[in-house]
């Protein structure tokens, strides 16, 4: 049965999430703040407004009367996803679910206190002075962020009390929305960091895929890989915890939940997004049967996932912008696109801004292969891609 899907979020997630959707026969309206936009190149429809104003949200609903609406960004008056769930309009994975997870506090008091998840120490802080205090009461390091922020945006890494006033300013200039309260987290000196693909379902048991290592930058995501090492009784405990606080938030979709992995501290609950991963891009490699989109994508429309296996080892790398354009241009493909076992994403943002992700390069190779090789072949590839000023 064809659903229409309205898309709130036209990144380049949200392509590949519209592209699984399309092969199943399904009818999608990509919706963002600009024209353009990856998604809306492949979807059946587009609008342009931004998703905090509520009342273009709900006026976009009221217009297309969808059967499903999919967040693909966290920039949403979460509210209206309340009254479209009361208006009969399945949510993904569920309204309070992407309520939850756009405020830090929200999604760490659910973990830390009511779930009893094993998270970092942490405070918060709603102005400088109450920062000073936070900050002395966990200890330096520490790490700052907005309680509302997308991608990283607006954390910081403080070493010493000299850093707070630098770090306030740049949470509060990376903060979604006029809310300004941070928190203040324990900095763990972790060994490593994974993501876990969850996939709720409808009428199916929670399913995981193999762990995905990632390293970031900055707090936004630079390269993955899969599957990341880790022992049996770490890779438990996170399954356990992923499969807890997505059952209590609810609903049926992917998700991508986020942990620090410290031989010392054991496995530490850091956040999850209810919808595909940035890191989950490496899946476009054919690491799994199937992919993280059409995984949500089947979650989603409640079809059947019978497994989900590992066909090979993965690693993808980001392509990042150093120029400004209205209309950016690339050079390197070519030194990409010979290189075997290997894919290019460009994933077709009409403007470059320094910085931004442009695309992705993914390698692959057979499970059993040298993981820290591929990785460093699918970086070197990425780095020679170059966004260039087509003006």
């Amino acid at each position: 049965m064809v659903k229409k899907i309205l898309l709130l979020g036209s990144g380049e997630l949200g392509k590949e999430f519209v592209i699984a959707c399309k092969r199943k026969g399904q009818y999608v309206i990509a919706c963002d703040a600009y024209r353009n936009a990856p998604a809306m190149q492949v979807a059946d429809e587009y609008e342009v407004f931004s998703m905090l104003d509520g009342e273009a949200l709900m006026a976009a609903i009221r217009k297309h009367q969808p059967d499903i609406i999919v967040p693909e960004i966290e920039s949403i008056r979460t509210e209206v996803l309340y009254d479209a769930e009361k208006m009969g309009i399945q949510v993904v994975p569920s309204a309070k679910a992407v309520n939850y997870t756009m405020n830090r506090k929200e999604i760490r008091e659910l973990a830390h206190t009511e779930l009893g998840l094993k998270t970092a120490n942490y405070r918060y802080a709603n102005n400088y002075e109450e920062l000073c205090t936070a900050a002395a009461e966990i200890g330096f390091p520490c790490i700052i962020k907005p309680l509302m922020s997308s991608s990283g945006h607006g954390q910081s890494k403080v070493d010493s009390a000299d850093e707070l006033a630098k770090a306030w300013d740049c949470a509060c200039q990376g903060a979604r929305g006029d809310l300004k309260e941070v928190i203040v987290e324990q900095f763990i000196p972790f060994d490593s960091e994974i993501t876990l693909l969850t996939v709720t379902q409808k009428n199916g048991p929670t399913l995981f895929c193999q762990p995905i290592g990632h390293v970031q930058k900055g707090g936004d995501y630079r390269e993955s890989f899969q599957p990341a090492a880790i022992t049996p009784e770490m890779l438990k405990d996170a399954q356990d915890m992923a499969e807890k606080i997505t059952r209590a938030l609810g609903g049926a979709g992917l998700w991508g939940v986020e942990f620090f992995l410290s031989h010392k501290e054991g496995v530490i609950f850091s956040e999850l997004s209810p919808r595909p991963h940035d890191t989950g891009m490496v899946t476009l490699s054919g690491t799994q049967n199937l992919s993280e989109f059409e995984l949500h994508c089947r979650a989603v429309l409640g079809l059947p996932i019978p497994e989900i296996t590992q066909e090979r080892i993965g690693a993808s790398a980001v392509i990042l912008s150093e120029v400004e354009s209205k209309k950016p241009e690339y050079t390197g493909m070519e030194q990409v696109c010979a290189a075997t076992n290997t894919y290019l994403r460009i994933f077709g943002k009409p403007e470059a801004h320094v910085g931004r992700r442009m695309g992705v390069v993914v390698c692959w190779d057979k499970v059993g292969s040298d993981l820290d090789a591929l990785r460093t072949k699918c970086k070197g590839l990425a780095a020679g891609v170059h966004v260039t000023d087509g003006e």
